[in-house]
């Protein structure tokens, strides 16, 4: 289960202003694009044999699902179920941040997993203050480096294409019917015990950003390391922040926004401008400097021949 809360506000429930809100938001937006940059593969053939295991296009209904389930659950019982989110993401998001530090992250190794201890003692120290923000967030953004790389693995690349747009799709219907609002209240306003961190969504300076809109870009992420050459991965990753740092200006008008839109969006122009690029392939004339190789090696016939 994905503790996914969909939409990015301009408003921290409990945290001091630090930071001016555009600088905090774009923060958040950059470490989006990061996050498409960042999954590797399942290495020493896990793809192949994941696929084989589990592979289905089911699993493509994780990402919009996620977000629906949080809705309705939160909505049923909304302290109760915003404090069992808190603790689900208490605990599984450091295991799923080592994870990708050491097995599923660009440049990943066993060894780099141990730096989910500092980076939980820093947001478990500093909490409230930037440092501590800062390392909550990067638990949070590598955990779903983990999932990503993970559901990408499971899942057709088409289907997950689908997911993700679906997921983007859902999100944006229930930020603008208002339907978000008051489960994201309550899942910010969720505190574990002993001052120990909040993992379920990424708060830093005065800007907030659900965990399903870190989820999505690296689906993305996941989808791409698996189907683009790691340079298409990079560019698209840069152009997933573009994206967001320009839908954040949306903010001058409105309070909230469904922040996995940016990301639909640079998956969208990506298969269209492989669309564009396969139809152009197939409808180019053949090099004229082909037609001459080809008849070169046709055998010349001559009237000895005949």
């Amino acid at each position: 289960m994905v503790p996914a809360r969909s939409a990015c506000s301009s408003r921290s429930s409990y945290a001091a202003l630090v930071l001016p809100f555009w600088i905090s938001i774009a923060l958040l937006s950059l470490a989006q694009g990061a996050l498409v940059a960042l999954p590797g593969v399942l290495k020493a053939g896990g793809p192949a044999i994941a696929r084989a295991h589990l592979g289905g296009r089911r699993w493509a209904v994780i990402p919009p699902l996620s977000v629906i389930a949080f809705v309705f659950v939160t909505r049923a019982a909304e302290h109760a179920s915003a404090q069992g989110l808190t603790y689900l993401a208490l605990g599984a998001v450091p295991l799923l941040a080592a994870i990708a530090l050491g097995w599923l992250a660009r440049g990943a190794r066993p060894t780099l997993a141990l730096l989910v201890l500092p980076l939980f003692a820093l947001a478990w120290a500093d909490r409230g203050g930037l440092v501590g923000e800062g390392a909550a967030l990067a638990l949070s953004a590598l955990s779903c480096v983990a999932l990503g790389v993970l559901l990408a693995t499971v899942t057709p690349p088409r289907w997950l294409a689908a997911g993700i747009v679906a997921m983007a799709l859902a999100d944006s219907a229930l930020v603008i019917s208002d339907l978000l609002q008051k489960p994201n209240n309550a899942l910010n306003a969720a505190h574990p015990v002993a001052g120990l961190p909040q993992l379920q969504s990424a708060v830093f300076g005065s800007a907030v950003m659900g965990y399903g809109d870190l989820f999505i870009a690296a689906a993305l992420g996941g989808l791409l390391a698996l189907t683009a050459p790691r340079s298409l991965q990079l560019r698209l990753a840069a152009l997933a922040a573009t994206l967001a740092l320009g839908f954040d200006l949306l903010f001058f008008l409105l309070d909230e926004l469904p922040a996995t839109v940016p990301v639909a969006l640079t998956l969208i122009v990506v298969v269209l401008a492989h669309r564009r690029g396969a139809s152009r392939r197939r409808g180019a004339p053949t090099p004229p400097t082909e037609r001459p190789a080809r008849a070169a090696a046709q055998p010349a016939r001559t009237p000895a021949a005949r």
